[in-house]
């Protein structure tokens, strides 16, 4: 199986340009809404009357609902993250809301042999599982931000173009619409400084802080803001969720991961979190660098042990620590890269 390279995603891309295989009723492909949304990712957000939580509650806002955000606002309190939204009505605190865009792709007519990465441009996208005793059935709901490994392009339930998903964690496969996901090109990811020696990187995280700081030899490349895990939860088993303190290496790179459940019937208020974004774990027990979708709380632990990161940190990351994880280094039956990599310092 030959690896896909540049020229080739150029090609596949040229192909789609040509015209659609399917239907002609598709959006205007050009069509892309540059309002300022924020999704409500929690169970319900709040709207006060003034920028703080000591205000008068005047609205409610329910898990996936979008909301226009008209400025952003930096308040007295929390410290830590300061900032709220101003909408209709009020206000809202940004902890547990996702800025969001709408962005239609034009579809590929095919999709290579080996797969392709493709990221979610819209709030969020409904897919579909199809079997012949119950044709089309809803499953997950895939979040703007969230990175997939698309298999297939054929017809879904409306007859438009839809991707066909790999989901590593149980090998099922479900469709979502083919333009609200956006190809991801082998350059986009290609490794960061990769001729660095092993030895002369090192990431530097500070649970105190809520900081990450990424080095090469002994000049600073890059300086972030992480939620890590929560000192008072406990995970399956009685398992501590605080983020393990000490000297590791990343292990193990996955540009895109299905976390929590593997239940294609969950509900959008379950514990299931498919295409988490640009995976870098760093012990055997599963804790790793990713971005993160579901909150906008950085500056104080929110995970269950991971080191949750803004997407674009998390995607600078992977593609700057070893094991370098290329596209064409990436397996594409395991979709992982695993090696001795980066050394990972984590500090009280």
């Amino acid at each position: 199986m030959r690896p896909i390279s540049r020229r080739d995603f150029l090609k596949l891309s040229a192909l789609a340009l040509g015209g659609m295989a399917f239907t002609p009723f598709l959006p205007e492909i050009t069509a892309f809404d540059d309002v300022n949304l924020v999704r409500v990712a929690t169970k319900s957000v709040s709207v006060y009357q003034r920028p703080t939580d000591q205000s008068l509650i005047v609205s409610t806002w329910n898990r996936d609902d979008l909301v226009n955000m008209y400025a952003e606002i930096t308040a007295d309190e929390p410290k830590y993250n300061p900032v709220w939204y101003r909408v209709w009505g009020g206000y809202m605190h940004r902890a547990r809301l996702q800025r969001v865009k709408i962005h239609y792709n034009q579809p590929l007519n095919v999709v290579p042999e080996t797969g392709l990465l493709a990221e979610v441009t819209v709030p969020y996208t409904q897919s579909y599982r199809y079997t012949p005793y119950d044709g089309w059935q809803t499953t997950y709901r895939l979040y703007y931000g969230s990175v997939h490994w698309i298999v297939a392009v054929e017809p879904g339930p409306d007859g438009q173009p839809w991707y066909r998903i790999l989901d590593e964690l149980d090998e099922a496969t479900y469709h979502a619409p083919a333009i609200h996901l956006r190809p991801v090109s082998p350059e986009e990811i290609a490794p960061i400084s990769p001729d660095v020696p092993l030895e002369k990187k090192r990431i530097e995280v500070a649970l105190n802080t809520q900081t990450l700081t990424c080095y090469e030899s002994d000049q600073v490349v890059f300086q972030t803001t992480i939620s890590s895990g929560i000192a008072e939860l406990s995970g399956a088993g009685g398992t501590p969720t605080i983020t393990p303190a000490g000297n590791h290496n990343i292990i193990v790179k996955m540009p895109s991961k299905h976390m929590g459940e593997a239940n294609l019937a969950a509900g959008i208020d379950d514990y299931v979190l498919p295409g988490v974004p640009w995976c870098s774990f760093f012990t055997d027990e599963g804790h790793a660098f990713h971005g993160t979708y579901w909150h906008d709380n950085f500056g104080v632990p929110m995970s269950h042990g991971c080191v949750n990161m803004r997407i674009a940190d998390a995607k600078w990351l992977f593609r700057w620590t070893l094991p370098s994880a290329g596209f064409n280094e990436i397996n594409k039956q395991t979709l992982d890269r695993k090696g001795y990599g980066t050394l990972v310092k984590i500090s009280p």
